[in-house]
């Protein structure tokens, strides 16, 4: 373990480690599980300032995206020329290049450490007790392919995280394309293959990292999910409840009111 983490992952460990003790009374073999999850949101919960604004930042990007288009393709060949505008659009829109990517580096460290938590056999030079701890029989330091392997309670539990975990990043990619397509007013265009298939890497994670290390995954995506569905209340509900196969479509604008539409029928109308 780095020892620029390996201070911080220690003090973690103690914390998780005193709630399971606490949360053991009342759940009993439970509690490693509920201390992972409950420790995990709230860290996600301090850290939820850095998730919206990295969130406006990403918005703010999408939204900017047709212009910066137009720009390379006016200024491509003069790329000084290009950096001034792009750096003009920014400041108008009173944002950066960076606005959605800065807060998500700050958050690496914290994310890091609980990673490295619930993946690390030993842990200040001493054995990682939460490891030795269970899901409904299975060892939380218990790797899918170990042990039983995919067989009985063992191969169970971890075909129900990677189900999860599969359905959360079902659900994050596809609220991420339709909140880009309403942002920017374009279609929400079925993405490629690698596209795809990129939110899927936490549960390749998941395959191969110890049983604790997928729960807080699963605890982790869970949360970024309900962030993104809070900052894009009400329109990400209504956006997944709504998009009925509509891949590829452009999404159809407000139909004008009686008063909106032809003057013609506003005068008719005020007759009538």
């Amino acid at each position: 373990m780095s020892s620029f983490l390996g201070v911080p992952v220690d003090a973690a460990y103690h914390l998780v480690s005193g709630l399971t003790g606490i949360l053991t009374p009342a759940l009993g073999g439970l509690a490693a599980v509920a201390a992972i999850v409950v420790f995990t949101m709230a860290v996600r919960l301090l850290l939820m300032p850095l998730s919206l604004r990295a969130l406006r930042g990403q918005a703010a990007q999408a939204r900017l995206a047709p212009q910066l288009v137009a720009l390379r393709q006016r200024y491509g060949k003069q790329p000084e020329r290009l950096q001034r505008e792009m750096a003009a659009l920014y400041k108008r829109e009173g944002t950066s290049m960076f606005a959605g990517f800065a807060p998500l580096l700050l958050q690496w460290p914290f994310l890091s450490v609980m990673y490295l938590l619930f993946r690390s056999p030993t842990v200040g030079g001493t054995a990682n007790t939460l490891l030795t701890h269970d899901l409904f029989g299975v060892p939380l330091g218990a790797h899918w392919l170990s042990g039983a392997g995919l067989a009985g309670v063992h191969g169970a539990v971890f075909v129900g995280l990677f189900a999860l975990l599969a359905g959360l990043c079902w659900l994050s990619a596809r609220l991420g394309r339709l909140m880009t397509a309403q942002a920017t007013g374009t279609t929400a265009a079925s993405p490629g293959l690698l596209v795809r298939a990129l939110p899927y890497v936490t549960v390749v994670i998941a395959a191969f990292a110890p049983l604790a290390a997928g729960i807080y995954l699963l605890t982790t995506l869970a949360w970024s999910l309900a962030e993104r569905m809070l900052y894009s209340r009400p329109k990400g509900w209504t956006a997944l409840s709504t998009d009925h196969g509509s891949r590829g479509r452009r999404f159809p604008p407000e139909r004008p009111s009686l008063t909106q539409s032809d003057p013609r029928r506003r005068r008719t109308a005020s007759v009538e």
